[in-house]
């Protein structure tokens, strides 16, 4: 039993005879009331997203967790198919677990998977990955005065802000975690 203190993002716990993982938590002290976590909790029996608010001191349970190094395959009307490249055994993942992740998964892409009771419950992303620029529309001369971006779309259909100087068909650097534009790859 750990307290509410030690959750962080990505373990599983306990909650109302569920298995849920922490997706997001934060630890608030308001001035004149005592200290607690509110924690978004993803069930993994109903799929269902809710956020819950521990006492500071509160116990909860925490379920141990395997994660396995797989790499994005495909994708088709029944979800992402991901592969383990030791063993070649398939995992397919459905839409809503793989959420914004999508928007960052190419052939061969290696990600990590976390699975809590033999069913698959988050993935990670690598820090940054390599995407290209598949539409880009044309600086305008003279748009140089300052720090000028453009939308551009990349391969996965993502948008992304970058600098005027990216054209079409080059392969660009970006970060997972928020989708900000890095460097050319």
């Amino acid at each position: 039993m750990a307290s509410a203190n030690d959750l962080r993002k990505g373990m599983a716990i306990k909650y109302n005879n569920d298995v849920c993982v922490v997706l997001d938590m934060q630890h608030r002290t308001p001035g004149n009331l005592r200290a607690f976590v509110q924690a978004s909790l993803r069930s993994l029996r109903s799929g269902r997203t809710s956020d819950v608010r521990f006492s500071s001191t509160e116990r909860v349970e925490v379920v141990p967790m395997e994660t396995r190094k797989l790499e994005y395959s495909y994708k088709d009307q029944s979800g992402y198919h991901f592969i383990d490249p030791q063993s070649y055994e398939e995992t397919v993942l459905q839409e809503d677990l793989v959420g914004h992740a999508k928007d960052f998964l190419v052939e061969n892409t290696p990600v990590d998977v976390i699975f809590v009771e033999g069913k698959a419950a988050l993935i990670e992303l690598p820090a940054t990955v390599e995407l290209t620029v598949v539409e880009s529309p044309e600086a305008v001369r003279g748009d140089s005065a300052t720090n000028v971006q453009k939308t551009v779309t990349l391969e996965t259909g993502y948008s992304i802000q970058v600098p005027l100087f990216i054209k079409e068909g080059e392969k660009i650097k970006v970060r997972t975690e928020d989708g900000a534009y890095l460097s050319r790859a």
